[in-house]
């Protein structure tokens, strides 16, 4: 980072940190920073798109990376080169954060194994026709949260999702019954449900729910995460965007937080490849 956006941060944040600690942290000095805020009076060329972005940061809690962020501006007829947002976030330091990659594991005795119908094809002509699902952990200082969700490939958009205290074939079974009742009415004939070889998926009451309700169950190769993509791909974003950087401490605050997120996920958060939030696109279908 440049010393001119050294100092940019320093001076956004002079009202919540002591200037000579936050000089001390970037490694430049007090006179060059003091010397920077005599200057800072002069109109400086990026200075109005940097507002915008950082209007934009502030509204999506610092989760959009550059491309989100020039489709933003685009929406509010700010023309700009997305090279030019990308310099500009740098500079202010302005950059969403970089998401981490998650453990993968697979537990249980297997009852039931399914073919891989989805082969990777993650598009799909119209809602409700293919489903990806999974869970992840959430850990938190009361313990580890689990979260199971399921995903429609059509626009991405998370149709139910569950939390429990404990990794078990009722969750699964739950978020499943859960996606059937919002969606029953929309639900294409031959749906399919994608999954890993996890025990949940495995096991006899998955089978006989999902034969219940007609559902075509589809399932990863063993070892083999690159098939279930999609569900990893959204764990990924929720982490990344959401609990790494709030850190909930409870289960409370945990489930508070993919409220709120999943919401967003699904309401407002442009997606990279639609140019739209997920539910905008489903509902425009």
């Amino acid at each position: 980072m440049r010393p001119k956006a050294k100092y940019a941060v320093i001076y956004r944040y002079r009202d919540e940190y002591p200037v000579s600690v936050m000089c001390k942290f970037f490694g430049v000095s007090r006179s060059g920073y003091y010397d920077f805020v005599k200057r800072f009076g002069k109109p400086e060329h990026d200075a109005a798109l940097a507002r915008k972005i950082e209007e934009c940061q502030n509204k999506t809690d610092k989760t959009y990376g550059y491309r989100r962020v020039w489709k933003w501006l685009k929406d509010r007829d700010i023309a700009r080169n997305p090279k030019t947002v990308l310099r500009i976030m740098k500079k202010y330091g302005l950059l969403a954060e970089i998401r981490r990659r998650r453990k993968w594991v697979n537990l249980g005795q297997q009852v039931h194994r399914y073919e891989n119908l989805l082969k990777r094809q993650f598009n799909a002509s119209g809602p409700n026709s293919k489903w990806v699902t999974d869970i992840s952990y959430i850990q938190t200082k009361e313990g580890v949260l689990y979260l199971s969700m399921i995903r429609d490939l059509y626009d991405n958009s998370i149709v139910a999702y569950k939390t429990a205290a404990q990794q078990t074939v009722n969750l699964v079974l739950d978020t499943i019954r859960l996606a059937m009742k919002k969606e029953k009415k929309r639900v294409a004939a031959e749906l399919q449900l994608h999954s890993d070889q996890g025990f949940q998926y495995t096991s006899q009451a998955y089978f006989k729910l999902t034969q219940s309700y007609g559902i075509t169950p589809s399932m990863s190769r063993k070892g083999n995460p690159y098939d279930n993509a999609m569900a990893e791909n959204f764990f990924s974003i929720l982490k990344t965007e959401c609990i790494y950087r709030h850190k909930p401490k409870t289960f409370n605050e945990a489930n508070d937080l993919i409220d709120r997120y999943i919401y967003f996920y699904n309401h407002e958060r442009i997606q990279n490849k639609t140019g739209v939030a997920p539910l905008t696109l489903r509902h425009s279908a």
